[in-house]
């Protein structure tokens, strides 16, 4: 299938690594003009030169960054088609571990960078009448995991937004959509020291997904093909989600 996606214009947050860099070498192998952002510049450079891509450093979590990640992108590449919203896992924690200034913090670099974005992108894509707007959420926001209360609580009502959003925006041709990744085998899952072979036994594929297949659903979401598809959750977790 052609993604239709040659010389669209896209900004990957968090695409130094893991999913969000899996999601940027799709988008790149199918011919996307592709920027890329990370906190770390020379990690970002770094995976900017492998890529082929644009690498913008940013620290999400400071008021006001994602907006201008944004204009910094539109200006590099001449405009935005296609933003990723990626901002990474929140901390694990139990409520009770959990203090005001790390809500706050987390609340900042997950919440307030994706408002603060998707703000940024939305004109230009309205007034072009074409864009493609995709959160990378978790299984989380749908079935609670243990010892992630920050994201079981955040991303969920990132959600919402996603769908709300999604109804403005349909007549001017732009969808928005939530992709949310079960267990994958990224940094992230190596950081929450889970075991393994214990987590690939509980989900029904067998095994735990790679970011490759993660990647190749978000390519299409946020391709041409895509245009009816707006105001979703879909999980790319090898069945793990029981809820309907």
């Amino acid at each position: 299938m052609d993604l239709a996606l040659g010389n669209r214009r896209a900004l990957v947050m968090g695409g130094s690594r893991g999913l969000g860099n899996a999601i940027a070498r799709a988008l790149c192998a199918e011919g996307a003009r592709v920027a890329i952002c990370a906190r770390d510049a020379t990690r970002v450079a770094a995976a900017a030169a492998e890529l082929g891509a644009e690498g913008i450093a940013c620290d999400l979590a400071v008021p006001g960054a994602a907006a201008d990640l944004v204009e910094e992108a539109i200006r590099r590449l001449g405009g935005l088609d296609i933003l990723v919203v990626n901002t990474g896992g929140p901390p694990p924690g139990l409520f009770v571990e959990l203090d005001d200034s790390t809500w706050r913090r987390t609340f900042e670099a997950l919440w307030m960078s994706s408002v603060g974005a998707i703000r940024a992108a939305l004109p230009g894509m309205r007034e072009r009448r074409w864009g493609r707007i995709l959160l990378v959420t978790s299984v989380a926001a749908k079935e609670p995991v243990p010892n992630l209360m920050l994201s079981n609580s955040l991303r969920a009502g990132l959600h919402g937004m996603v769908n709300s959003l999604a109804r403005e925006v349909a007549a001017d041709q732009v969808t928005v959509n939530a992709l949310l990744p079960g267990y994958t085998l990224t940094e992230r899952l190596q950081e929450l020291r889970l075991d393994e072979a214990k987590v690939a036994a509980s989900i029904p594929a067998g095994r735990i997904g790679s970011p490759a297949e993660f990647a190749s659903v978000a390519a299409f979401l946020l391709s041409g093909p895509a245009s009816y598809l707006t105001g979703q959750a879909l999980a790319v977790d090898g069945g793990l989600l029981q809820s309907i």
